[in-house]
């Protein structure tokens, strides 16, 4: 079966470069070196060791085993191993999202998918508390040790959360290589260190049954700890040696060197060659004791000491990561094997034991298709309007109270997840009301402590997640969270809330997690340089433009209380379902007057306020004889009002328009010319053909954001926003620097005149 997948998983490789046509002249790739040395692993897991219940992601260089296996159990067609790479074909590396069939985990960008099965191991647990639902199940991570150099890795193994999750597997295929040599130091003992120190049960698997027989035999400890203490680039070497120069160099010059010499020279060549390869990551019966080994009590890893490219002619080569082979290569490998390498993909007889055993095996990972339950409705509107003045992050946690009352059912299906920022991000009273998650009840000690603001009541029926201070574990756990509908069957509406400045450092992971299926909401707050004591550090620039360019996500910035109860119960409602949309909100801790935002007290204005809303924006003033307009977002809107008063007072009528979401309005803007599938009526309400005027836009934030509409109408722009590191100051001195000020704006909307 080993030499099957291995044949396989290259002849998938092999045709897509070397038989497939290829106009552009671009080398195609796809790693037969990464896969073969993952062949053993899977293919002792997949054959012997999964259950349907179990889900694992694999590593992305391994991709091609994957569609191996597939292929031999059936789930995948011949014609199908001919499009790797290709448009429509299968993916380079593994996707949920375009192989749903065959992927339980998306893989590909460095680390995230090795982390991926722990959040999806505390979704599952969370879901199953809540619902019942959400199967058993090892949740497997197989992980080049190469990917153990990415530090979002560790931040994941050493998250609280994490050291309870006996049902995480790790398989780490420690073949000692990288892209481009092989790794001086890899330091194999170190991780042993420091997976025990974070609670993890560690299983080495360093050599197979062969190399174990000979350190038992007289020279063998001389062996042992010359393979053990040898770099790893002498050893990679050997890999490339005939027998008689693997005689030369493997007693080395130290005083053990004739014990090791005598003991291998009992050996024939054949074995003496396949012992320097008998390691314990290629030794299914090893493996086999290894899996058996797993407690369940604890994540697990499993160090596996494999050769990259192993069974390949590239086996062991520094430079073997991108190399292919060639023809002649391949033919060689088939003869080999016994196999026609102008017929590569014959399956096994069925009445042969692989073919019996194929048959087996798929039948054993068949899994039962899981009833989806549709989503819970979600209300549009409470139907208050807010007075006073309150900021769009405390609009945030009053939100999801009122959702309590006025839909117990949808917000029982939210649940939030902070990185210890709870409190200062206004959830405050959110978790008060339903507690804060945990596996099991945990005895609150500052209960009767009368100046305990928030109370942290943990347990099974707690809807708030913290974890430790880390951006990258937060947006893997909320796109997991966000696939327990397509997983198990049971939606949830997960959001996650951090300081705006730090959406930038889980911006991958986050953009991987809704590339891999995963329907969440992302809350930057406080945000920009309206945080003005804060200063450069703490002030945030770019993230306006994620909301706008970030694919499968919907950004909005609202400017007032009721803007953002509106956007949060939309972007709700598009969790949770095929098709749904991701969603980040970007909030302020600037107090505004919310009488500014003029909500129509009738009911029919009042909804048609809501869709522009939700939409991407509306009017917000609006004169006879305007001669410029005004288009501002978030909290920049005061100085719009105010810039706007002013201008009347010079004799300039202007109108102003609030943005709430400059990516709807770029995909409307789009769509009228034909390049996107989306509603336009909103830019006719905003920006009429028939007020078409100059436009000057400000936000808290770049100004590339809103610059594109001035395109809409073709007209004189100015564009204000913030270009630089932020300052330290209050606000007025702030705005002034950045030139997002009051006068600024006035200054700006002469000039376009």
């Amino acid at each position: 079966m080993h030499d099957r997948v291995l044949w396989l998983a290259t002849a998938i490789v092999h045709h897509a470069n070397r038989v497939r046509p290829n106009n552009s002249g671009l080398k195609v790739g796809g790693h037969q070196a990464s896969s073969a040395s993952m062949v053993s692993i899977m293919t002792s897991l997949w054959f012997e060791h999964l259950r349907p219940e179990d889900r694992v992601s694999v590593k992305p260089h391994a991709s091609p085993v994957l569609y191996a296996i597939n292929y031999l159990l059936g789930d995948l067609a011949e014609r199908e191993l001919t499009t790797l790479r290709q448009f429509g074909g299968l993916q380079a590396y593994p996707s949920r999202t375009k192989s749903p069939h065959l992927v339980d985990y998306s893989t590909g960008s460095v680390g995230i998918g090795a982390t991926a099965p722990l959040w999806g191991a505390i979704s599952r647990r969370y879901v199953s508390a809540h619902t019942g639902r959400g199967a058993e199940g090892r949740q497997y991570s197989l992980v080049g040790d190469a990917e153990l150099d990415e530090g979002a890795v560790w931040e994941a193994i050493l998250d609280p959360a994490v050291a309870d999750l006996g049902e995480v597997v790790w398989i780490v295929d420690l073949n000692r290589q990288s892209l481009d040599r092989v790794v001086p130091a890899i330091a194999a003992r170190r991780m042993e260190t420091m997976f025990a120190a974070a609670g993890w049960q560690v299983i080495t698997v360093p050599f197979g049954k062969l190399l174990t027989s000979l350190f038992e035999q007289p020279g063998g400890e001389a062996l042992r700890t010359r393979i053990i203490d040898m770099p790893n680039a002498e050893y990679q070497r050997l890999l490339r040696c005939e027998a008689a120069e693997v005689r030369r160099r493997l007693p080395g010059t130290g005083p053990s060197a004739g014990a090791i010499a005598e003991l291998i020279s009992s050996l024939d060549d054949t074995t003496l060659v396949r012992a320097v390869r008998n390691l314990g990551g290629h030794d299914l019966s090893v493996l086999r004791e290894a899996f058996a080994a797993i407690d369940d009590t604890r994540p697990t890893v499993i160090l596996a000491y494999t050769i990259k490219g192993f069974g390949l002619p590239v086996e062991g080569h520094p430079q073997n990561h991108s190399a292919l082979l060639t023809d002649e290569q391949f033919a060689e490998l088939a003869a080999r094997m016994g196999l026609d390498p102008a017929d590569p993909w014959q399956r096994f007889p069925p009445t042969s034991d692989a073919g019996r055993l194929c048959a087996e095996t798929a039948d054993r990972l068949t899994r039962r298709e899981v009833p989806v339950a549709a989503p819970p409705d979600i209300p549009d509107d409470f139907g208050r309007t807010p007075k006073g003045r309150t900021t769009t992050q405390a609009a945030l946690g009053r939100v999801l109270l009122d959702l309590t009352r006025e839909s117990p059912g949808a917000a029982g299906r939210v649940v939030t997840v902070s990185p210890d920022v709870s409190t200062t991000t206004n959830l405050g009273g959110w978790v008060n009301k339903v507690g804060v998650w945990s596996p099991a009840e945990r005895r609150d000690w500052f209960a009767d402590d009368s100046e305990t603001l928030v109370h942290w009541r943990e347990k099974p029926t707690g809807q708030h997640i913290e974890l430790g201070i880390a951006e990258t574990n937060l947006v893997g756990l909320i796109s997991e969270l966000g696939a327990t509908w397509s997983r198990w069957g049971e939606p949830l509406f997960p959001i996650g809330v951090v300081y705006d400045p730090f959406v930038e450092r889980a911006l991958e992971p986050w953009s991987f997690g809704i590339y891999a299926g995963g329907q969440s909401i992302l809350v930057g707050t406080p945000s920009g340089v309206t945080l003005a004591p804060e200063g450069g550090a703490h002030q945030s620039v770019k993230t306006p433009a994620i909301g706008l360019q970030q694919p499968g996500c919907i950004g909005y910035e609202p400017a007032f209380a009721l803007d953002t109860e509106w956007v949060l119960l939309a972007c709700l409602a598009r969790l949770g379902r095929p098709g749904g949309t991701s969603a980040y909100l970007r909030l302020s801790t600037r107090p505004i007057d919310q009488a500014l935002a003029g909500v129509p007290t009738d009911s029919a204005a009042r909804e048609r306020r809501r869709r522009q809303v939700v939409a991407g924006g509306y009017p917000l003033i609006r004169r006879d004889g305007a001669r410029v307009t005004i288009a501002a977002m978030g909290a920049a809107v005061v100085e719009a009002i105010e810039a706007a008063e002013r201008l009347d007072a010079l004799g300039v009528v202007a109108d102003v328009v609030c943005v709430t979401s400059p990516r709807l309005l770029f995909d409307a803007v789009q769509a009228r010319h034909g390049r996107a599938d989306a509603p336009s009526w909103i830019l006719d309400q905003l920006f009429p053909a028939d007020r078409a005027t100059p436009i000057v836009t400000v936000l808290d934030g770049h100004p590339h954001t809103l610059a594109f509409l001035a395109g809409i109408n073709r007209v004189r722009a100015d564009f204000l926003g913030v270009a630089d590191f932020g300052q330290s100051g209050d606000l007025a001195d702030v705005y002034r620097y950045h030139g997002i000020d009051t006068d600024s704006i006035v200054r700006s909307a002469l000039d376009v005149l």
